[in-house]
């Protein structure tokens, strides 16, 4: 789970959770509640789209990255080599001394 799913899912935890206190009988003889629950409801709203829209960016800049990382790969495929070659001889090297 990603952390804008687990972002998203605390968010509908406290909005249920603030929902259920405000929509108790017993607030219902309070004016100003009604006006208090259509605020959360579009404060909520909000934020939920800008959740979404920062999560389509996240999203966009990580097929970018990707994509440059692919590009450079097939531009400089003997230094991509080269340095898998020099992660695999350290790594080799540090296993062999256990």
């Amino acid at each position: 789970m990603s952390a804008s799913n687990n972002l998203e899912a605390a968010a509908e935890d406290i909005a249920s959770d603030v929902r259920g206190v405000l929509a108790s009988k017993d607030l219902d003889s309070v004016p100003h509640i009604k006006a208090l629950r259509q605020r959360i409801d579009t404060k909520l709203a909000i934020a939920r789209e800008l959740a979404s829209e920062k999560s389509k960016l996240a999203a966009k800049k990580a097929r970018q990255a990707a994509t440059a990382t692919n590009n450079y790969a097939h531009d400089e495929p003997w230094q991509i080599a080269g340095a898998a070659l020099a992660v695999g001889v350290l790594v080799g090297l540090l296993l062999g001394r256990r």
